[in-house]
């Protein structure tokens, strides 16, 4: 069997020493039958340095493009792309060395048109990015229907930040239909409704590094709780029971105190149960990090999480139950939260 040819495809802004880490994780690739596609989405610092850097170490191209976010910037690169199979990833990723030739080999045994991948922390990782990383992948948040085979959200869903499709799917999807707001999950629902089969390659892992202050991590998740609500916009059915929990938590918390007034032992209850819920994110947290301060910064992550996930839901969804049923939002002319 002929060696495929991937196109890995990295919009990029204002991340310029982000990707060159990235970069330099694909030159160090077993598997080495692939380009790689820049989309520079409108950036004030620009990575154009960088990339010429490397022009003599990996098959690279690079193309800037007014900013209209990260779902048009990856159209951008399919449509320049010349390889078989397209591999998309976040600027701020780093992956192993042998991360291609794992899913070279999962194709080849057990071929699909769309993959995705999961994701972990790294040993440099602060301890914040850590006690993020752990939220955003942990049972006991909504994390934990994330880089699942089969979870409580329904069919496996693609993430953009790890992610591969081959040509077929862009051709016959026309890629991303928003910028924002969702898009990665929507470009998975429509190739799956197209057909296509989807598939977690658990090995094709990558190490995120996400946000590095919870106000940022609380601003991110405020958007993804809105842009669940966007995804039902365009399909109402894929709005599930998991999706409300971050929203029954947010208020079940905040509403403890008024139990001391209503009913007090519903108050102690309330205190008692989310005592336990914090032993157990610290104990699960230890367990899997081996460090104490990222285990207490993990209880503060995954009330971040949740409370800013919550928050957005309800938000967004106050904003739909008001707004005309056919509006559509692409997310193109929305600011991605820094």
């Amino acid at each position: 069997m002929n060696s495929r040819r991937y196109s890995i495809i990295i919009p990029v802004y204002n991340r310029p020493d982000e990707l060159e880490e990235l970069l330099t994780c694909l030159t160090r690739q077993t598997y080495r039958n692939f380009e790689v596609i820049i989309v520079e989405d409108g950036s004030k610092i620009k990575a154009d340095a960088v990339v010429a850097s490397f022009a003599d170490k990996l098959d690279i191209h690079y193309h800037y493009k007014e900013n209209g976010g990260q779902g048009f910037a990856r159209n951008h690169g399919f449509e320049r792309a010349a390889g078989d199979y397209f591999i998309l990833l976040d600027s701020d990723a780093l992956i192993e060395p042998n991360y291609l030739a794992i899913v070279e080999n999962r194709l080849n045994t057990d071929y699909v048109d769309l993959y995705g991948g999961p994701d972990t922390d790294h040993p440099s990782f602060t301890p914040i990015q850590k006690a993020i990383s752990y939220s955003m992948t942990s049972v006991f948040t909504t994390g934990g229907i994330r880089g699942k085979k089969n979870n409580m959200g329904g069919t496996f869903h693609p993430r953009s930040f790890n992610m591969g499709l081959s040509r077929k799917v862009w051709e016959r999807t026309g890629g991303f239909l928003t910028s924002r707001m969702g898009e990665d999950i929507l470009f998975s629902i429509a190739a799956l409704r197209l057909g296509f089969k989807s598939a977690l390659i658990p090995e094709a892992f990558i190490y995120h590094k996400r946000r590095t202050q919870f106000g940022a991590f609380f601003r991110q998740l405020k958007f993804f709780g809105r842009a669940r609500i966007n995804i039902a916009r365009y399909y109402p059915d894929e709005l599930k029971l998991v999706h409300t929990f971050p929203l029954l938590f947010t208020l079940g918390v905040c509403s403890i105190p008024l139990w001391y007034f209503i009913f007090e032992p519903f108050f102690y209850l309330g205190l008692w149960l989310l005592g336990i819920y914090v032993a157990l994110l610290f104990i699960d947290a230890l367990r899997k990090t081996k460090s104490v301060e990222v285990a207490f910064l993990s209880i503060g992550a995954a009330f971040t999480q949740l409370f800013g996930y919550g928050i957005g839901f309800v938000q967004e969804g106050w904003k739909r139950l008001w707004e005309n049923k056919s509006h559509r939002e692409t997310g193109a002319a929305i600011e991605y939260p820094s």
